[in-house]
């Protein structure tokens, strides 16, 4: 795989190499997981929103999944509120879905939207316990218990799955033109607020938007081997695999299974990829320099 381009000659190359990509993607949706280590600094937020205006101003309708991970973890440790992971899923209670919910539906959703709007888009911020766009289960999940190398069931108290999403909120804010940009917070059968992996929401909205492609911003290039050279292109039947034989652990375990999902629901294609590298959405897109991880059925 071609290295990405310095970011001096981003925009450049994408003018030159962007016009019969442009063609594939009009009028399609593309979902963008945009995740919490990828916020990390001012300038790249700002890439990443101008890459979100250019994207729509191209006739391509972007819908944006953020997360928040890091700035959960601080919120929660300036409130001294201890948070603990398992399955590279963080354990939620009744007061650590609050802080999720102040700092994701609060602070990070409505910086996203004002990224946007100084770049010249118009975005709306949501959750999707707005118009009861997403309902939620208790999310069920088992590891393998390192000693006794057995399964074990494990309760990560108030974390959701998608159970159902409704896509007429949706429908509504991109026929007028919108940006949508979603908080991954989810309403439970009683009214119970749920936390949702970002990766696990983006996955469940894009599936059930049909959109043409799914992209997971993280903090590493891809997928990577054991050697941890990056794999440029896999299948579904190599994802599991690498699921079984132990080369995908912790955190990306949920991205790949998400990846999965949203395939199988009719997402023509995934990429995860390192939301760190400057314009990388651009550069994946609409230029021949791959920028990540590609999955397909």
């Amino acid at each position: 795989m071609p290295e990405p381009l310095p970011n001096a000659h981003v925009r450049a190359e994408v003018l030159v190499q962007a016009l019969p990509h442009m063609q594939r993607y009009d009028q399609e949706i593309v979902v963008i997981k945009y995740g919490g280590h990828a916020m990390g600094d001012r300038e790249a937020a700002e890439n990443f929103a101008e890459d979100i205006v250019l994207l729509e101003q191209s006739g391509v309708k972007p819908i944006v999944v953020h997360g928040g991970g890091p700035q959960i973890g601080r919120m929660l440790d300036k409130l001294g509120i201890k948070s603990t992971f398992e399955g590279g899923l963080r354990v939620t209670d009744e007061a650590t879905v609050e802080v999720v919910e102040m700092v994701l539906a609060g602070s990070i959703n409505k910086q996203i939207v004002g990224w946007i709007g100084a770049e010249g888009g118009r975005a709306v911020g949501l959750t999707g316990k707005d118009g009861m766009m997403v309902r939620a289960k208790k999310a069920a999940r088992t590891v393998v218990d390192p000693d006794s190398k057995l399964p074990r069931e494990i309760d990560l108290g108030l974390v959701g799955d998608p159970e159902t999403v409704d896509r007429s909120v949706l429908d509504a804010v991109l026929k007028s033109e919108l940006i949508p940009v979603l908080a991954p917070l989810a309403t439970g059968p009683d009214g119970q607020t749920y936390n949702v992996n970002a990766d696990t929401f983006a996955g469940a909205i894009a599936g059930a938007m049909g959109a043409k492609r799914l992209l997971l911003l993280t903090d590493v290039p891809g997928v990577l081997d054991k050697d941890k050279k990056l794999l440029p292109e896999l299948s579904i039947e190599q994802c599991r695999g690498l699921i079984a034989d132990g080369t995908i652990t912790a955190g990306m375990i949920p991205k790949i299974e998400t990846c999965i999902y949203a395939l199988e629901r009719g997402v023509e294609a995934v990429v995860i990829l390192d939301g760190k590298v400057p314009h990388s959405v651009l550069l994946e897109l609409f230029t021949d320099f791959g920028a990540g991880t590609l999955i397909r059925r």
